[in-house]
């Protein structure tokens, strides 16, 4: 059985947003989504929305957030909303400080009858896994899941337990901005998945639909490595009685040999690209390898917008720099 979910644009005006995690110096495949997330809500005469997902302690840092504000500022990307300061009326913006927000959401889906405690370790899932997860995807099996669903129920356990949502085993269907038309389903592709971790950390994949829709997100901007979490992020809107957001799953920047940026390229961080490149010159040249401008040549990110348009924008999965 499929089910389309509608996330279709409506007369609202446009609310893009830039989700980045502060564990490093944005890298020019981080400016490139920022930068293409901007220009399409601009270009509608939209908002644009800052937001730091510092989830976790252990790899976020203030000072890496503040070098994402100065960062952006000097590229020009000015945001309506958003900021460690958390200026705008969705404040804070600093995911570390929605705490309260998550717990509520949780507690509401909760009441849906759909979540259940699970003491799984990784091991344990990997030990379950069928031979068409070879991909490298963790496909849960349900072992946890409560009696009267397709699974064992294990011995009762003292141990902290993880919550898990368990998923419908059809498509959920959207169509992509980029990528096209998506049937995904979910008890095929990650299996029931987890809200919160048994540590009490929450989970990207409540974090990040809570704070869209409380934010009042329309369009989502972001690497096509995300894609795959698009269909649960839907399923959650939709059980929280929310609309999902449009989605744009963009390129990835690679080096030459196929491998995606990544923070630990010092050579392609902000604070070298800063020192080599003005402002105009880096936006010219990203409009360039998104498929904007038929060569890199120096513009403005307000000049871009002008001509923006996501059916120019470059549908591989990979731009090799």
């Amino acid at each position: 059985m499929t089910r389309d979910i509608d996330i279709s644009d409506d007369a609202t005006v446009p609310v893009g947003r830039f989700a980045p995690s502060p564990s490093g110096r944005m890298h020019l495949g981080n400016v490139f989504t920022a930068l293409l997330s901007w220009l399409s809500v601009r270009s509608r005469g939209g908002r644009w929305i800052l937001r730091i997902e510092d989830l976790d302690p252990q790899r976020s840092r203030l000072e890496h957030a503040r070098l994402i504000e100065d960062d952006l500022q000097w590229l020009g990307l000015d945001r309506d909303e958003g900021g460690i300061d958390g200026t705008g009326p969705s404040a804070p913006y600093l995911q570390s400080l929605r705490h309260s927000l998550y717990e509520k959401a949780l507690r509401d889906l909760e009441a849906t009858g759909l979540t259940y405690p699970c003491r799984c370790t990784r091991a344990d899932i990997m030990a379950t896994q069928a031979p068409h997860a070879s991909d490298g995807r963790v496909v849960y099996a349900g072992t946890c899941r409560p009696e009267g669903f397709p699974a064992v129920r294990p011995k009762a356990d003292s141990r902290p337990a993880a919550t898990r949502i368990m998923v419908p085993d059809r498509d959920i269907c959207f169509t992509d901005i980029v990528a096209g038309p998506q049937a995904v389903n979910l008890a095929e592709l990650c299996g029931d998945f987890v809200l919160r971790r048994a540590d009490g950390a929450w989970a990207y994949q409540l974090a990040v639909v809570v704070d869209d829709a409380l934010m009042g997100v329309t369009e989502v901007v972001r690497g096509c490595d995300l894609l795959d979490s698009a269909a649960r992020q839907i399923y959650l809107f939709d059980l929280l009685g929310f609309k999902a957001p449009a989605f744009a799953h963009v390129p990835l920047l690679c080096n030459q040999a196929g491998q995606r940026l990544s923070k630990r390229d010092a050579s392609l961080d902000m604070g070298s690209l800063r020192r080599r490149y003005s402002p105009e010159e880096l936006v010219g040249y990203l409009g360039h390898l998104a498929g904007l401008l038929p060569k890199p040549e120096p513009v403005t990110p307000a000049a871009l917008a002008e001509i923006f348009d996501w059916s120019k924008v470059r549908r591989s999965q990979e731009i090799r720099i």
